[in-house]
């Protein structure tokens, strides 16, 4: 029996990063002799156990077999004959299919470690195409070692291609879909998960409320990017790099301007009510995607409602106060707080603007301390009643935020016009 670490632990230390998860695979065992040595069994369609003392996972070595389309279509074989090279030839990815020994000798019969030397995410072989996670498991790795020059290799974007023609991507279920979205949501360039499932053509199949937002014009003077898809990848980009790994942010920044698809053409490029517009594809996408409720509730506000935080420091105190209260801002500050991210996310992401401060964040942060620090406790001690209490407490919090001193407002505030 022999053990060796595979996967993302032998690929992130070959880069110099941080190991999180280590996962091992088994080869020359029997199920038996994993739990004669007290390893836990947890795999339910292939041998998979825990480590008795560090509960780490050990899976015996196994090939597979596509046996039906889709990503459950396949059947799975372990057993002591099984080898390392067989175990790692099922893998994704080259960079995915490298192990080390106990002496920490490398194991590299795929070309791994020469991949990662040239930035390549590519395919391990031809099996490839039997799996369509795949082509959102490239996408989201694109996601996370962009920064560090990776691009996909042109026979795997090939490859990827052909899946979604020959009609793999239909068969992905939503779950999955949106596991992988999440997940690419949380890595440092969220841009390039969309670029490679676009340049696969699986965006318009998967996230055709996103795919339609590209070559759709914005106006030059407010966004020099001009595209609106181009746009979406800015601020999906400026959204992680204001809220590192929070793909709550990252969603919201993500669909705020769907509605600008739907922008009648002849009134481009301007997108006159194109907040509004966008909570119908929205809501589309949410439903399809199984997408958590929480996560629906903050995009909708923010689709919604970006365009009011863009001209917080315009508006009045008692348009200010409603668009805290929509937001539940008094009673969930943490909503403000991932509402104002994503729409800072928004001015900054565009041609141009990435350093642009955005006052308008303080200011609203500022406007909703001075009305929660409004009480009813007064007005009860006045002996008022019912709406009466409801109406001398709106009252003072307009008066409250009217007291906030306003940020002289100018270009350096990065306007954005509809």
């Amino acid at each position: 029996m022999r053990i060796y670490l595979v996967g993302g632990a032998v690929r992130d230390k070959l880069l110099g990063l941080p190991v999180a998860d280590r996962d091992f695979v088994v080869v020359g065992a029997h199920p038996q002799d994993m739990l004669a040595q007290g390893y836990k069994p947890v795999g339910k369609d292939f041998p998979v156990f825990l480590h008795p003392k560090t509960a780490e996972e050990y899976a015996l070595a196994r090939t597979e077999r596509k046996t039906a389309p889709g990503y459950h279509g396949f059947s799975f074989h372990a057993a002591p004959s099984v080898t390392l090279e067989q175990d790692l030839a099922r893998r994704d990815l080259t960079i995915n299919a490298m192990a080390e020994d106990e002496h920490g000798t490398l194991v590299d019969p795929y070309g791994g470690r020469r991949d990662l030397e040239d930035r390549i995410l590519r395919h391990v072989s031809p099996a490839f195409v039997e799996d369509p996670v795949r082509i959102l498991r490239v996408a989201r790795f694109a996601a996370r070692f962009a920064a560090l020059g990776f691009g996909v290799a042109g026979d795997t974007l090939e490859l990827m291609r052909q899946m979604v023609r020959d009609g793999e991507a239909d068969h992905l279920v939503p779950e999955r879909v949106w596991t992988e979205t999440r997940k690419a949501l949380t890595e440092p360039r969220p841009s390039s998960f969309l670029r490679v499932l676009r340049q696969a053509g699986a965006l318009r199949v998967l996230f055709p409320e996103i795919d339609a937002l590209y070559g759709v014009p914005q106006r030059p003077e407010y966004h020099p990017e001009v595209d609106t898809g181009i746009h979406t990848e800015q601020v999906v980009d400026m959204a992680a790099r204001l809220a590192p790994g929070d793909d709550l942010v990252v969603f919201c920044a993500l669909v705020h301007d769907l509605g600008k698809a739907l922008t009648p053409a002849d009134q481009l490029p301007r997108h006159v009510m194109h907040e509004k517009r966008g909570l119908v594809p929205l809501r589309a996408l949410a439903a399809r995607l199984k997408v958590p409720t929480e996560h629906l509730a903050l995009a909708e506000l923010v689709c919604a409602q970006h365009l009011n935080a863009h001209r917080a420091l315009e508006l009045r105190p008692d348009t200010l106060l409603r668009l805290l209260e929509s937001l539940d801002a008094l009673r969930r500050p943490a909503r403000l707080d991932t509402f104002l991210l994503a729409c800072e996310a928004d001015a900054r992401g565009r041609e141009g603007y990435a350093e642009y401060p955005y006052p308008q964040s303080a200011y609203l942060h500022a406007a909703r301390e001075a009305a929660a620090a409004v009480v009813a406790r007064p007005y009860l001690d006045q002996g008022l009643q019912g709406p009466q209490i409801g109406q001398a407490l709106r009252t003072a919090r307009i008066e409250a935020v009217a007291r906030i001193p306003r940020p002289e407002k100018g270009t350096e505030s990065g306007s954005v016009a509809p």
